[in-house]
């Protein structure tokens, strides 16, 4: 495969591992190191570049809004990547699946309403994975470090622009085959 544009955020990731294990410890690491493995999802299942980019943006900026306390800086910040993100995680959710065969394509003749089965399966992915992800920081914030925010408002904003984030992402995969990985 030839180096793309998005192979450079990756680049970034694989720096930010470094640099966020300096900066913050066992906890940076385990930080970027987990963005780091989100990063290259896109490349190995094929995605076009656009979403690729888009994608592995939006993780690295979340990953250092967290390590250095953007988040706190700037409260607004917060919603604005849990709907990105979670977004831009399902329709990378729905192209993998498309991918592994789990689900069939929008162009599958056997399916009577594909754009309705993209539509609700990627937001019920979305929305699952957004609780999954506030579980994670809850724990993180329990067991690991309680410099991870959390709360009851916290939560519960993370959730509504998560699935602000996971309708609109399902609005794109339901629309287009190009959601599709090639």
């Amino acid at each position: 495969m030839p180096l793309i544009a998005p192979d450079a955020l990756r680049a970034a990731g694989v720096v930010s591992v470094v640099a966020a294990t300096i900066e913050g410890g066992w906890m940076g690491f385990a930080l970027f190191f987990l963005v780091l493995g989100g990063l290259f999802i896109p490349r190995a299942i094929g995605t076009g570049p656009a979403l690729d980019v888009a994608y592995c943006g939006t993780l690295l900026l979340g990953g250092w809004a967290a390590q250095l306390d953007w988040y706190l800086a700037v409260p607004e910040l917060d919603i604005v990547v849990h709907a990105a993100a979670t977004g831009l995680i399902a329709a990378l959710t729905w192209q993998v699946l498309v991918k592994v065969g789990a689900l069939p394509a929008h162009d599958d003749p056997r399916i009577a309403r594909p754009r309705l089965g993209a539509f609700i399966v990627t937001i019920t992915t979305a929305v699952a994975l957004a609780v999954v992800w506030e579980f994670l920081e809850w724990m993180g914030h329990t067991w690991l470090d309680d410099r991870i925010q959390v709360g009851y408002d916290d939560t519960v904003g993370d959730l509504a622009a998560g699935a602000i984030g996971a309708v609109v992402a399902a609005l794109v995969v339901s629309r287009t085959s190009a959601a599709e990985p090639r």
